[in-house]
């Protein structure tokens, strides 16, 4: 490593937020950059450590002691190409990846791990600015069309991959725009949408076609796209949210988390509101909002909530509060359970946790409030851990508008995967090997949440990659017949 003693002399530091009351007033993202000097700093903390741990905790392979060593000799333009090599999406993992890569680091031991994530956003920021990301063109052309069906970050990085290996690939994205959950799942203030532009622009000139508007099994058919394609890619993400099946329901104001997120998204993206939201609005200006799920989408919702000028929010997880540090120990290097607090809960809520609920309240066909239970977790009969209600600990919370966060079963069935015949797995998602990511079905191939369920953009991207190498890999290997 260039400093082997950086990690000794020099003090972690990483990016800094604007203060809540100025973020709030704005749905741009308010994280501030380090000066190159000091990101060349912080990638001096890199230690020589001869095993290096944050390659297990990083799903796409990142050579992440490589880009800091080239990062602190001031190499940003080969840095670049390192993390590249590994990574299609950068800016994308830099902006919402909750770095497990920094769990993994040696120096986390002692809680002071390199600011990896940050280092590896200034060197993507850094490329664009630089005008050092071009299209990449492969010299020659197979004649092998793709359908990728599906344009987050595995349906990208797979289309993307198999244009620079000379094949042509499309993607269908039933949206009116590229990303998927990029675009209408992840809100502008975590991430802002012309990132996923820029993508789209260098991708289109690398030879991938874009077909937006266009929902296969609805608007056109998996047969036809087997017909016209030699082969098929499943990449539609993991979209069935988990329900509340409680009595009330029903009642106007129990929405899904997407369904509220999307909506501003496109508000923000400048659609008229008869766009926005066809079905109606969901405003949460004015509401006691209650989020139902503790993880990253419920705080998108928290963080939205504010932005729109909730009076009170309040967020409910069914899991008992985890500890505030974790036992080194035990958990070092793999991703540890310990209490986080997110951008947006540190923006206003109340949390609350081992918290089931129990039925929603309301008249006139509006909430009104929602009904709960505390829980704990105790050995049952068998030995097995189960969740039991705590007797005589009911009680009510007041709710305007109920946003159920609580992830997501797998993919939709209908449409796509009913008319492509692909087996489905016992957890609800379409069953295709790691290694080949062949489905079921002749000429399908599956990546993605699609394929794993519920899962990280990061992941998301090391799926489209190695299903894009498979697919050339199969169409190498075979004479494919339409």
């Amino acid at each position: 490593m260039g400093k082997p003693t950086g990690f000794l002399e020099i003090s972690r530091r990483d990016r800094s937020y604007d203060a809540p009351q100025e973020r709030l007033k704005t749905w741009q993202e308010f994280v501030q950059p380090l000066a190159p000097t000091e990101i060349g700093q912080q990638a001096s903390r890199c230690m020589d450590c001869g095993i290096p741990f944050c390659h297990t905790g990083c799903p796409v392979n990142n050579l992440i002691p490589d880009w800091n060593d080239l990062v602190y000799r001031d190499d940003w333009a080969k840095a670049l190409e390192t993390l590249h090599s590994t990574n299609n999406f950068p800016e994308f993992t830099g902006r919402v990846c909750p770095a497990p890569c920094e769990a993994a680091c040696t120096l986390n031991i002692q809680d002071t791990p390199v600011t990896i994530k940050t280092i590896e956003c200034a060197i993507v920021d850094r490329g664009w600015s630089e005008g050092w990301i071009k299209p990449q063109l492969s010299e020659r052309g197979t004649g092998k069309r793709i359908a990728v069906v599906g344009s987050g970050p595995a349906g990208l990085a797979c289309a993307q991959e198999l244009a620079r290996m000379g094949h042509n690939p499309t993607v269908f994205e039933k949206n009116d725009r590229v990303g998927g959950l990029l675009r209408y799942g992840i809100p502008d203030f975590k991430m802002e949408k012309h990132l996923i532009d820029r993508r789209v622009t260098q991708m289109q000139g690398e030879g991938v076609i874009f077909r937006t508007g266009i929902e296969v099994g609805v608007d056109i058919s998996v047969q036809r796209l087997l017909d016209d394609y030699d082969l098929l890619v499943l990449a539609g993400g993991a979209e069935w949210p988990r329900d509340l099946e409680v009595p009330g329901r029903e009642l106007e104001g129990v929405h899904f988390a997407m369904d509220f997120l999307g909506q501003q998204n496109r508000r923000v993206a400048g659609d008229d509101e008869s766009v926005a939201a066809p079905k109606g609005t969901l405003s949460a200006k004015g509401k006691h909002i209650v989020v139902i799920g503790g993880g990253d989408t419920g705080s998108d919702c928290i963080g939205t909530s504010n932005r729109q000028g909730a009076v009170a929010v309040t967020q409910l997880e069914v899991m008992p509060q985890p500890p505030a540090r974790e036992n080194k120990a035990m958990t070092w290097p793999d991703w540890p359970l310990k209490m986080r607090t997110s951008s947006s809960q540190e923006e206003g809520c109340e949390r609350d946790f081992s918290v089931l609920t129990k039925r929603v309240i309301g008249s006139n066909g509006k909430v009104e409030a929602i009904e709960c239970v505390r829980a704990e977790w105790a050995a049952g009969a068998n030995g097995q851990m189960s969740m039991q209600e705590v007797p005589g600990s009911t009680f009510q919370i007041k709710a305007d508008m109920v946003l159920l966060a609580m992830g997501f079963l797998g993919p939709r069935t209908e449409g796509l995967l009913e008319q492509s015949g692909v087996e489905i797995g016992p957890r609800g998602a379409v069953k295709a090997e790691i290694k080949d990511h062949r489905t079921s079905q002749e000429r399908i191939f599956a990546c993605g949440d699609m394929r794993r369920g519920q899962s990280l953009v990061v992941w998301a991207i090391r799926e489209g990659r190695e299903c894009a190498q498979a697919v050339d890999a199969y169409l190498s290997a075979n004479a494919v017949v339409r």
